[in-house]
């Protein structure tokens, strides 16, 4: 079984992923945003991308890996 992608080089190769951005945002675009594909190699992955680029790339993580980053924070 071959490993997941860790990350996509445009978050618009996501098709049909709502992303989130935390309430605590300002709306200064200074902020990371988080989604969860649902389908193709990233489906059941976390998306992270910068709120300042949304055609940049986006990490892929783990759900696991990502609440061990939040818990390390």
């Amino acid at each position: 079984m071959p490993a997941p992608p860790r990350n996509v080089p445009a978050s618009t190769d996501l098709h049909h992923v709502r992303w989130l951005r935390s309430s605590h945002s300002t709306g200064a675009n200074n902020c990371v945003e988080t989604a969860r594909p649902r389908s193709g190699p990233a489906a059941g992955l976390l998306a992270v991308r910068d709120s300042k680029r949304p055609a940049g790339p986006a990490l892929l993580f783990s759900p696991e890996s990502w609440t061990g980053f939040l818990t390390a924070l």
